[in-house]
């Protein structure tokens, strides 16, 4: 595993986490747009990120020169329950955030492999590296929809593939067992910063295992300090 920085911040409660991290975040797009001009931000779905949203909502930025976009998608309709564009449109997207440049993944398409070079092309449009990419991690150690076991994981870890995203066959139960489609490893490691957002003592157990030596396509959350020199901030909290 590269030399990774790693830096490690604890919450009491996932209200009190959310807000860190949205400070934390805000932060970082702070500096994109003072430095550069312009920031972007990769989020990931779940129930975990809602009130980060929500906190990250009523930061005070000049939102018209940040793009937002997805680590994944399922392949549903935007209104979907199971939908993060439907989650990051009703949590993050409110307000003044409503004037940042969204780039959803879900197309008209009726499969998600039709619907990826559309998506490409318009993730390729985007600033990178990304100023901040906010990870989740499921109880399997995948991250985005990248799952252990998945026929095209070897695909999208490949360090070699210049696509950012591609078609996820869908995974097994528990998880939400649609189509997706996902960034590629290349496309989560092409930032300034990294950031895994996790709750509960279970996830910091299989995170701390996470951290030890191993493939990446046992627990492709290893992804994530897969950079030297490219920060991984933890927030967790119980």
């Amino acid at each position: 595993m590269p030399d990774t920085p790693s830096h490690f911040h604890e919450a009491p409660d996932a209200l009190t986490l959310a807000q860190d991290l949205a400070r934390f975040v805000a932060s970082r797009l702070q500096e994109g747009l003072s430095q550069r001009g312009q920031a972007l931000l990769v989020v990931s779905g779940g129930s975990t990120p809602i009130p980060f949203f929500q906190a990250l909502a009523q930061a005070a930025l000049d939102w018209p020169r940040v793009s937002i976009t997805l680590a994944d998608e399922r392949w549903v309709p935007p209104d979907h329950a199971d939908s993060n564009e439907r989650l990051v449109r009703a949590h993050l997207l409110q307000g003044w955030v409503s004037q940042a440049r969204f780039v959803p993944f879900k197309s008209a398409d009726a499969l998600a492999a039709q619907g990826v070079p559309k998506l490409e092309a318009a993730l390729q449009a985007l600033p990178w590296p990304a100023d901040v990419v906010v990870l989740g991690m499921g109880a399997d150690a995948h991250t985005a929809s990248l799952f252990p076991g998945s026929a095209q994981l070897a695909e999208a870890l490949d360090d070699g593939r210049t696509a950012r995203c591609l078609a996820i066959s869908a995974p097994p139960l528990p998880n939400v067992s649609v189509d997706r489609v996902s960034l590629s490893k290349r496309a989560l490691q092409d930032t300034r910063h990294t950031v895994v957002h996790i709750t509960g003592s279970a996830k910091r157990l299989l995170l701390e295992q996470a951290r030890r030596p191993g493939p990446d396509d046992r627990m492709p959350i290893r992804l994530a300090w897969g950079r030297a020199n490219i920060p991984c901030h933890v927030f967790y909290s119980n």
